[in-house]
């Protein structure tokens, strides 16, 4: 058995979840809503627990592709609720001389040593912050979204192996290379 697919999520207070018969899960909470079809072999059970909801996820047997989709599914249901919760967030640094981003209203305007500007705006999934010039916060309650995001942001300019500068997630490690003059 999955050891992920295996532990329950337990459903905080003030959550919803409603599963159609076609493995159609909608989550609801304080931050909004989530919805995804889950794979039709796997099945969600709910359970009621000292004040508080329980959900198993099970799948009818060991054969094929049902055991990863078990772990897959728990995982995907529990990051669905935890969204609804607290939401997700990643956090990108911007290092270089001159480097630096700003919020304008609903754009992302970031100076990246480039002859422009390069600006990204938010989406309605999405919240930017930026709490220094060097410092982006990305917010939202799909952890996918949040990730691709953060991604594309990061893409704009990713570090270079020679001095670091670039686009970086808050405790990358970018391996420095020595450069030509290490070679004597």
């Amino acid at each position: 058995m999955s050891r992920i697919g295996r532990a329950p999520i337990t459903v905080p207070a003030g959550v919803d979840i409603h599963v159609d018969g076609d493995n159609h899960i909608t989550v609801k909470g304080p931050k909004g809503t989530l919805e995804r079809t889950l794979p039709s072999q796997i099945q969600i059970e709910t359970e009621a627990a000292q004040g508080h909801t329980l959900l198993h996820v099970k799948r009818p047997n060991d054969e094929g592709k049902n055991p990863a989709l078990h772990g897959l599914t728990r995982t995907l249901v529990h990051n669905m609720v935890v969204g609804v919760t607290e939401g997700f967030s990643k956090t990108l640094e911007i290092q270089g001389v001159g480097y630096r981003a700003t919020k304008e209203g609903k754009n992302l305007v970031m100076n990246l040593g480039y002859s422009h500007q390069v600006i990204v705006p938010e989406t309605e999934d999405i919240q930017i912050e930026v709490p220094d010039a060097n410092h982006v916060v990305i917010k939202g309650i799909d952890k996918q979204k949040v990730g691709q995001f953060a991604a594309d942001t990061r893409n704009k300019r990713p570090p270079e192996p020679y001095k670091g500068k670039g686009i970086r997630y808050q405790g990358e490690v970018v391996r420095i290379k020595e450069g030509k003059t290490g070679a004597k």
